[in-house]
This record gives structure tokens, sequence and C-alpha cells, in this order.
């Protein structure tokens, strides 16, 4: 049986994108916040410098789709893919499952306009990428349930180095060996 669904696609940001990109990073705050998570990213997270910091360092990894009414190309969900060691994770309550090369995914959103964005942007990572990290908010149960059925292992407790408070994240690492 053939399917009608749009083609999910997966490719970096451009500045072109930026608008669309602060708009569901708009939307996920309000998201979170219906969902008792006001806090983790407030009405400021993630940071206009970061957002544009990211776009321009090739790290916005947009998923995206042609809208079946129009044929339009929309982005159905971000993420910033950084590679390289992240001085947020330098130290760690708990342990992490080895010191070797990652890629941690930051500032994931879903734009609502399609299901299960999240969890294929985690697995297009894991596809991708042998040794992944990602950090969430203790009250951010949806990210904590993505994550964990991906097969990424509960590492510890972590604190953002960029607050001074709500700083406390859970950390998770899923490594193919």
């Amino acid at each position: 049986m053939a399917s009608n669904a749009p083609v999910r696609r997966f490719r970096h940001a451009t500045m072109a994108d930026y608008e669309r990109i602060q708009e569901i990073y708009a939307h996920a705050r309000t998201t979170m916040a219906e969902a008792g998570n006001a806090t983790q990213w407030g009405s400021t997270f993630p940071r206009t410098s970061v957002v544009r910091d990211d776009i321009e360092s090739g790290r916005t990894i947009l998923l995206v789709d042609d809208d079946p009414r129009t044929g339009e190309e929309r982005i159905l969900a971000q993420f910033a893919l950084c590679p390289g060691d992240d001085p947020t994770y330098a130290e760690i309550n708990g342990a992490w499952l080895d010191n070797d090369p990652y890629v941690t995914i930051h500032r994931i959103a879903s734009s609502g306009l399609a299901g299960h964005t999240s969890r294929d942007c985690i697995g297009w990572v894991i596809d991708h990428y042998g040794n992944v990290r990602v950090d969430t908010h203790p009250r951010n149960k949806a990210m904590q349930h993505i994550v964990e059925t991906n097969g990424f292992a509960r590492c510890g407790l972590i604190h953002l180095v960029d607050r001074t408070e709500d700083t406390v994240r859970i950390a998770y690492q899923r490594h193919e060996w």
C-alpha cells in the first residue's frame, strides 16, 4: 500500500530560515510551559545570538517536508548538532558511558505540524554518529521519554554553565560500539 505522506528529509539551516526557526522556538517555549515546564527555556532561550551562531556555524539541522496542500517546503523540527567537548558536560553527578569523542544534541524543537519529529531528529543523529549526548530539564517528561525510548542511558545530573538559576539537567548518552 503506497503512502501519500510527504517525504521527510534533513538539511542544514541557512539565515533565510532564521525567522521561521525563531517562530518554532517560540512555539516550543509555549508548549513546554503548558506542559508544566515553564522554566527550561523561559521567555529568553535559546538566545538570539546562539540561534544566529548555530545557523552561521552550520550546527542547525532542520527536518523538513513539502506541504501536501501547497508543495512548499516546511520545517517540521530543528536542533543544534554540536561536535566536540561540551563545557556543560565537564562535571557530572554520575558518570558518562565513556570519554570518547561525541556529538551533542541541543535546542531541539518541533513546529507542531507533524508527529514524532523529535524522535525522527534523534534517530537521524543516532544513524549518523556513534556517540551522542543530550540533556533535558527534570520537568521535561516528553523529552525524557523520547530520549529513553531511543536507547539513551541516563548518566546523571549536570549543571548548565550559561545560567545562574534553574541549572540542573538530566544527562544522557548513547554509544554504538
